[in-house]
């Protein structure tokens, strides 16, 4: 399977997923771990992936996406942006709202 065809299968499995460097308990960066913080403190699930632990998503991702830095987080398959973005939202209280309807059908 290619790294495009994996990043579209967690995309597709999971209505929030979160690239980051690092798991949401050991980051490896602090923009991942910010993102991750944000996410956590909203307390809904979310899908963490490791891109350290698969250089061909890490590679491709940023192309796949067209966001040239991690973490990236995506909500139904639509990417909401890296840290700074994911922090804002959680900051104005639309983070978790925005998480709270991920995956309902309408």
């Amino acid at each position: 399977m290619s790294a495009n065809d994996r990043i579209r299968a967690e995309l597709e499995s999971h209505p929030v997923v979160l690239f980051m460097k690092g798991t949401p308990e050991y980051p490896m960066c602090g923009y991942s771990a910010r993102a991750a913080q944000a996410l956590e403190a909203c307390a809904l699930p979310y899908r963490a992936v490791n891109v350290l632990a698969d250089p061909e998503i890490r590679a491709h991702l940023p192309r796949y996406s067209n966001w040239p830095t991690f973490p990236q987080l995506f909500i139904e398959g639509e990417l909401i942006g890296g840290c700074d973005i994911v922090v804002e939202l959680h900051e104005q209280g639309e983070l978790a709202r925005m998480l709270a309807d991920a995956g309902k059908v309408s």
